[in-house]
């Protein structure tokens, strides 16, 4: 315990993600279930699909069933039958989305931030963020961080730095006063900080300093992981995961295309979420992966869905998946499915590729 009152905390390498709800075998890619849902699925087709854990948000589930809701139904875990780890987010994203771009949807100041939703004002400050996140019972929380984009001016990358290095500290210090409240001994939740600095390595290092010094069990790249043409910046992703002492996993939130999970991870990241394999699958974007990742080459193919091509294709959608749906229905129903608009279309599709994800992180754990 230093003179400012929080603990230090040190490395402590491990294959898996010792959490209250379990371990998480590292590496990991996990959902996002934004409001407590995947989109299309329940709990037991993701235990189906070999999905391992969940991130779900508190700002938004602050707002709908709203966090006395969330208690009252036992938590996140027992509220969605979800058994295994969750992971929830701080917010810091919808910083950039709503405000950052749209400085009429709030205000962002040192205390905090002010969204304007709905005709109503709802406010979100480094501690009610760690409340949320506790009193959901979340194994890893988040701290609230001021996320930008890379393209942002030097300024906004600086004051964003600055403060997320304050929220990171007054989280630190909400989540130990929490816990030291709490009685018995329940296992203790992990606390993840976040790095920001935006493309700059100056900004990135003295991010990543300060958070080091300060002390937490995890951290994640802050910001967006791609540029304005959609490519994933490699070189900056790759200095930030430097930064962090290869002792404390790491988190690279929002990267979740298939290959740029495995090129992170060839980066040294561990930890990886996305909605967009879920939001692929909804719009008929379907993953096979044709051939070994090791290898090398243009490994990752896509089927779509509403392409005529496969009306009366009765294979499965990829030969080598033993999803419950491959296993079971050809393409060509899913092409039916697709084509009439039917809500079993987004279940089966959903189904899929998450388990191709779940697939892809079972090669990246056999050793790249």
């Amino acid at each position: 315990m230093t003179a400012d009152g929080i603990e230090r905390m040190t490395p402590h390498p491990s294959p898996a993600l010792l959490t209250p709800s379990g371990a998480l075998p590292l590496p990991i890619f996990l959902p996002d279930a934004t409001r407590a849902v995947v989109r299309g699925v329940d709990s037991a087709d993701l235990e189906a699909c070999g999905v391992e854990g969940l991130v779900m948000s508190a700002y938004h589930l602050m707002q709908r069933p709203g966090s006395t809701t969330v208690s009252a139904l036992g938590g996140l875990g027992t509220m969605t039958g979800w058994r295994r780890p969750i992971i929830t987010d701080s917010g810091g994203f919808q910083i950039y989305s709503l405000i950052r771009e749209n400085p009429n949807a709030g205000t962002l100041r040192d205390k905090g931030a002010t969204f304007a939703i709905e005709g109503k004002k709802i406010n979100l400050t480094p501690e009610k963020s760690i409340q949320l996140q506790l009193s959901y019972r979340s194994d890893v929380v988040i701290c609230l961080d001021d996320c930008t984009h890379p393209d942002a001016p030097d300024a906004d990358q600086r004051e964003s730095v600055r403060r997320t290095i304050r929220w990171a500290r007054r989280c630190k210090g909400e989540f130990e006063r929490i816990l030291s409240g709490r009685k018995g001994d329940a296992p203790r939740p992990l606390l993840f900080a976040v790095v920001q600095g935006g493309a700059s390595r100056d900004l990135r290092r003295e991010c990543a300093e300060a958070l080091l010094a300060i002390g937490f069990d995890g951290y994640g790249y802050g910001g967006f992981p791609l540029d304005g043409e959609g490519n994933l910046l490699t070189e900056i992703l790759g200095y930030t995961r430097d930064l962090i002492p290869r002792g404390y996993p790491m988190h690279a939130l929002g990267v979740g295309h298939p290959k740029n999970v495995w090129t992170c991870h060839a980066l040294g990241y561990p930890i990886f979420d996305s909605a967009m394999p879920t939001r692929d699958a909804r719009h008929g974007r379907l993953y096979v992966i044709d051939g070994d990742p090791r290898r090398g080459g243009d490994w990752l193919r896509y089927i779509y869905a509403d392409d005529k091509k496969h009306l009366k294709d009765g294979q499965p959608i990829d030969s080598a998946c033993d999803c419950p749906v491959c296993q079971r229905y050809p393409l060509g129903y899913i092409h039916h499915l697709f084509k009439i608009g039917d809500s079993t279309f987004q279940r089966f599709a959903t189904m899929h590729n998450l388990r191709t994800m779940t697939r892809l992180i079972a090669i990246l754990r056999e050793g790249v």
